[in-house]
């Protein structure tokens, strides 16, 4: 049963319903999480709005995607794992790229790379080395790239932290993370 009880529109605060009118406009439905987040307007204005800007940064889709498999599965946030699942699926993401990137790994060397920057950002609060970075770089990232791959991480911990604070229920075909992952 959620802590923070999801709010239908018509019960969120007034600043919240033009938000979550949006997200359904968009989407076709308002996720869980929105309607629990929006008893806070000003969060739920901001996680969207940071949402948005990443969205128009120089990351893919897909590998934003990956990104948030893998925080996910770092933080074994089921909520978000299962979300992701569904929107990285609706991308191309194959059902064993999904599972390795909920894993924090990848075919892809690039994508393993941020993966692995992801983890460390995690992992270790944002103190990552100048050997991490330069791995980043080793693999073709920029700096802009650098600093949305950390961006993206640390708005994923949000979400995978929100969660567990309300213990959401998932609106998504379920996906398990089970235990934490090691990379």
């Amino acid at each position: 049963m959620a802590r923070i009880e999801p709010l239908e529109i018509t019960d969120a605060p007034e600043k919240s319903r033009p938000l979550l009118e949006a997200v359904q406009k968009q989407l076709g439905f308002v996720p869980n999480i929105y309607k629990a987040v929006s008893h806070a307007p000003s969060v739920l204005d901001g996680l969207l709005g940071l949402g948005q800007k990443l969205g128009g940064g120089s990351l893919s889709p897909k590998l934003r995607e990956q990104l948030a498999l893998a925080v996910a599965g770092i933080n074994i946030c089921d909520y978000c794992a299962s979300a992701h699942t569904a929107i990285g699926t609706k991308l191309g993401l194959s059902e064993d790229e999904i599972s390795k990137n909920l894993r924090g790994d990848s075919d892809d060397p690039a994508t393993v790379a941020a993966l692995g920057f992801a983890r460390s950002i995690s992992d270790r609060r944002g103190h990552v080395s100048d050997e991490q970075v330069q791995a980043m770089r080793d693999a073709g990232f920029s700096d802009q790239q650098i600093v949305e791959v950390f961006a993206q991480t640390l708005m994923n911990i949000f979400t995978n932290y929100f969660n567990h604070l309300a213990q959401t229920e998932i609106d998504f075909p379920l996906v398990q993370t089970g235990q934490p992952q090691a990379v």
